[in-house]
């Protein structure tokens, strides 16, 4: 299961008010009716009514959609939530909390920054108390997703069973595979001088400065100055587990070395420079912030990069350098210039990219070229804004065909793995309803659910 439980406690908790203002008695929400219980676990009217409005906000269209259905899902989530607990399967408190300060900045944006307005919005008396909502929802949210993810961690698919799923489809029924491309890289980065390195590795020891002699607010300087969106609206604010790194060794041989309270000396990495400091350690767990300042780019070595990357494309349109040579002399980007330049795909970690779900900039210089074709340069920005400059070639296109066994054996494979891991979630299913305490009210007990809810 993948869902997205940020936007999630967003729709739990504008439905939430919507439910409190209704005043057309034929269509007031009975709140607190309950409709239906799993383990621990209670489902209420209400409950019914959040799912509807989540699909609609999803853009799906409800019209098949029945109440009987959203309370099968329920009974669902809460099936597995109730199991991962007995399963002694657990989320830490630092990953929920770190998904609720997420959701607190992001909900606290739409108003400006005003927490009581966004307070008085969604109808919550105390921030604490809208905290602990969106707490439950995300830890049951989390819980129900490793169930699953247990459930199917195990099922595998041979070639042999594959093969046998792919002749099982009527050939009229085959599915249709969009166009795919294969594509390589240069990435062309302009020269940072050591002129403007100087000017923010000096501006970060005039944080520091301020921090640590005047008692100015570390949070408050990286939301005004720091250059990281994913922590800027936290205050800089990460949580990270000693034993899982995420972040690059630079980074990691400075946090990890600082006691609590501790603000850094400034230091570099390959996205800039930072300051940092440990608010709290806990174990393996370490609440830490910083403030990335990335150094400014000029006019000129943004010229100087494009020319180059204007030059290394002739040479290569000209026959000087195949596209794989220019990579591995001129191409700044260290993940793919040892491999020919080839990209690889994040959504599925294979080369190829199915055109119709490719990110849109890139999409629009490489859609209309043929194989072997070469793009004209672009300029790039990446996630710090900083600016580069890229080619692409591609190095394979297969145009949109019937599926076929030979060519598209790992989207076949994919597709015959996803209907064992269903058939293996059914299995489940059927077998812990019967060893769980389901009761469902009066109301509901003639619809006509997938599992066997009823105990028929």
């Amino acid at each position: 299961m993948s869902k997205n439980w940020f936007i999630i406690g967003l729709v739990l908790l504008v439905s939430n008010v919507w439910a409190q203002e209704e005043t057309d008695p034929a269509k007031k929400v009975k709140v607190d009716g309950v409709t239906a219980v799993v383990g621990e676990y209670i489902i209420l009217e209400s409950d019914i009514d959040k799912a509807l409005i989540e699909l609609k906000n999803q853009g799906v269209s409800t019209e098949s959609i029945t109440r009987c259905n959203l309370l099968g899902k329920l009974l669902e989530d809460k099936l597995y939530t109730h199991h991962a607990i007995q399963d002694s399967i657990t989320v830490t408190d630092s990953e929920i909390y770190g998904i609720v300060d997420q959701q607190i900045a992001f909900f606290a944006q739409q108003f400006g920054g005003d927490m009581k307005k966004m307070l008085e919005f969604y109808k919550k008396k105390d921030e604490s108390t809208f905290r602990k909502e969106l707490y439950n929802i995300n830890k049951e949210g989390k819980l129900a997703n490793k169930m699953q993810q247990r459930i199917v961690e195990e099922v595998e698919i041979t070639p042999e069973e594959t093969y046998q799923f792919f002749n099982s489809i009527e050939e009229a029924d085959r599915p249709v595979f969009g166009a795919e491309l294969k594509l390589s890289q240069i990435e062309i980065k302009p020269v940072i001088t050591q002129e403007q390195k100087d000017i923010a590795f000096n501006r970060l020891k005039e944080f520091r400065a301020d921090i640590v002699d005047n008692g100015a607010s570390f949070a408050t300087k990286a939301v005004l100055y720091s250059n990281d969106p994913g922590s800027r609206s936290k205050g800089g604010k990460y949580t990270l587990n000693k034993k899982r790194p995420r972040m690059v060794k630079e980074f990691r041989d400075v946090v990890f070395s600082l006691e609590e309270g501790e603000v850094s000396e400034p230091f570099e990495s390959e996205f800039g420079f930072h300051l940092a400091t440990v608010d709290k350690i806990r174990g393996q767990e370490w609440d830490i912030r910083h403030i990335l300042l990335t150094p400014e780019t000029t006019s000129a070595a943004l010229k100087e990069a494009k020319e180059k990357a204007e030059l290394i494309r002739k040479r290569i349109v000209d026959g000087e350098l195949t596209f794989a040579e220019a990579a591995l002399e001129f191409s700044d980007h260290k993940e793919t210039k040892y491999d020919g330049g080839r990209l690889i795909n994040p959504e599925n970690q294979d080369y190829s990219f199915e055109l119709t779900k490719m990110d849109p900039t890139l999409y629009a210089q490489v859609a209309t070229l043929s194989e072997g074709g070469v793009s004209v340069v672009t300029e790039d920005q990446d996630r710090q804004q900083k600016q580069s400059y890229k080619i692409y070639m591609v190095t394979d296109r297969l145009d949109e065909h019937v599926a076929d066994y030979s060519k598209d054996y790992l989207k076949i494979k994919d597709l015959a793995l996803k209907e064992k891991q269903i058939k293996a979630i059914e299995k489940w299913q059927n077998e812990k309803i019967k060893d769980t305490y389901v009761k469902i009210v009066e109301t509901y007990k003639e619809c006509d659910f997938s599992g066997n809810w009823l105990k028929k």
